[in-house]
């Protein structure tokens, strides 16, 4: 185990960091250049995307969080059908990302787009769905809503599954509403759950590729961060700098999960 850990995690670390210390074209001869390649932390273009990447996960975490554990209220006791009901909304979570993407860039593209139709039937206009930066942002986050709110409410359920049916009956008793009971019942048992679900989405949020790549290409400022270390991997054919980049980014990266997993023990104790 420590061999494969080892082999598939220590050692490419240690090349990407010893990457980002040295000036290393994709065809030719690396050589050291110390924190040089940091600077690109402050490029411009690296900065919009920072930006554009914080904005896109702070709308995904709430509107996928919202969906998903409406979802997981509606779903979370055992009907007749609700079990056909939970496949249906967990099936998107099995097409790949990439085919997701591929799939609703059909369905976004302005001169054969099926939406479009639709749209035109209640009288409005074409629509670019794909054509500037709020536009793009909104299509994606429904698109990965759709990709994953099944996913979301899977976990979510499984809390709510747990909670002890005593404490809503104690709270019943007690007088107190649906609202009550959710904000002073639910809620509070729900954290380590919740916790645990926003690690998931803040990391996958935060290293978004395949649907803006596919989607836009990161046109209309719509590139990521890892959207901008393929751009100065492949298109700047600079490794050197895209390693400072991803060193920074999985720094951050380590800090936020970290940030998040001694919330989720403090909440489970």
């Amino acid at each position: 185990m420590a061999l494969l850990v080892g082999t598939l995690f220590v050692v490419p670390l240690l090349l990407m960091v010893w990457m980002s210390v040295n000036h290393w074209p994709l065809l030719g001869a690396s050589a050291p250049n110390g924190v040089a390649n940091y600077q690109a932390l402050s490029d411009p273009l690296f900065l919009r995307a920072v930006w554009f990447t914080l904005k896109y996960t702070a709308v995904t975490t709430v509107v996928l969080g919202l969906i998903a554990f409406g979802l997981a209220l509606l779903v979370q006791r055992n009907r007749r059908g609700v079990g056909a009901v939970r496949a249906v909304l967990f099936l998107p979570s099995a097409v790949g990302l990439a085919s997701t993407s591929l799939l609703f860039y059909g369905l976004f593209n302005t001169d054969s787009s099926p939406l479009n139709e639709l749209v035109q039937l209640v009288g409005l206009g074409r629509v670019d769905w794909l054509g500037s930066t709020g536009a793009a942002l909104g299509s994606t986050v429904a698109m990965i809503t759709w990709r994953f709110a099944g996913f979301y409410m899977l976990i979510l359920m499984t809390g709510l599954q747990s909670i002890d049916p005593v404490l809503y009956e104690a709270a019943r008793i007690d007088g107190a509403g649906r609202w009550q009971t959710l904000w002073r019942v639910t809620l509070p048992l729900l954290r380590p759950t919740l916790a645990l679900a926003m690690v998931l989405s803040l990391t996958g949020s935060l290293l978004a590729f395949d649907q803006f790549f596919i989607l836009t290409g990161g046109r209309h400022d719509t590139a990521t961060v890892v959207i901008d270390i393929y751009r100065e991997a492949f298109l700047s054919q600079d490794l050197g700098r895209a390693a400072a980049v991803s060193v920074a980014t999985l720094a951050v990266l380590i800090v936020v999960n970290v940030a998040q997993m001694r919330l989720i023990r403090r909440e489970g104790r």
